[in-house]
């Protein structure tokens, strides 16, 4: 079946229930915004797995609530899909000069570049007012540099932006030393900052990073759990030496990819 044929069949499904099923007309932006959400980590859980066939599922039902709010903006008479189709497509055309018109780039940067000044001129009040106030912060932190970069305001040498970190750590501990509840919650967020900035000059996705070393604690935690279990051993009652003794022996065995 041709991309065609199988869109214009899952917007006819999509009518179809909103018309016919008691729970999808029930539903309004507000109920589906939650479970929108939802959609959205969990194809970033198949992402962070490699799974290809989770990411081929949950990008259906990613599509399947786009047209979902295209339909509900209808029936309030605020916009059609048709009209979300097009403004992407007229917004991508706008933002690529360099396929769609005269301009010449050098590299990425300039594509990135381009992007932000092109927000501008069509009324952006600042270069960060395009990062969403409710992603998650360590998410916020990076796109917030990312953004920030495109006008100039970036280190120029990772080194620069390591002793920037050293800088922050130095910070927290007098913080800390002086009792100050505010500063040390003030000096913390500032290396968590400095941290994920040093990610970017590594190459590195400090989110997406952070969440497979979670995956991996859970897995090496719950097979230690199970060890002790087998040992009829409780971990409550088990020493912090017994169950780092426990820890070593899975970190050699349990691998996380």
């Amino acid at each position: 079946m041709s991309v065609d044929a199988s869109f214009l069949r899952l917007v006819r499904i999509m009518d179809e229930l909103r018309e016919k099923c008691p729970w999808d007309k029930k539903q309004t932006i507000h109920t589906l915004r939650s479970m929108t959400i939802e959609e959205t980590y969990e194809l970033a859980d198949a992402i962070t797995l490699n799974d290809w066939q989770g990411i081929k599922e949950e990008l259906g039902d990613i599509l399947l609530h786009i047209l979902f709010y295209s339909k509900i903006g209808a029936e309030q008479q605020e916009f059609t899909l048709a009209e979300v189709i097009e403004e992407i497509c007229d917004k991508l055309v706008i933002r690529h000069p360099h396929i769609y018109g005269d301009v010449q780039v050098n590299d990425e940067e300039d594509v990135k570049r381009n992007w932000e000044r092109i927000k501008k001129e069509e009324g952006k009040k600042s270069v960060l007012s395009g990062v969403p106030v409710s992603l998650p912060a360590m998410v916020k932190a990076m796109r917030i540099q990312e953004k920030a970069k495109q006008v100039g305001f970036e280190w120029e040498k990772k080194e620069d932006v390591w002793k920037k970190v050293e800088e922050e750590m130095q910070e927290l501990k007098e913080a800390e030393n002086e009792q100050n509840k505010h500063n040390i919650e003030e000096e913390f967020g500032d290396l968590l900052f400095s941290l994920v900035n040093y990610a970017r000059f590594l190459q590195v996705d400090a989110e997406t990073v952070l969440e497979k070393t979670n995956k991996k604690f859970i897995s090496r935690f719950t097979t230690m759990e199970q060890i002790a279990d087998s040992e009829g051993k409780d971990l409550r009652k088990m020493s912090l030496e017994e169950m780092d003794a426990i820890w070593n022996q899975v970190k050699k065995t349990n691998t996380i990819p």
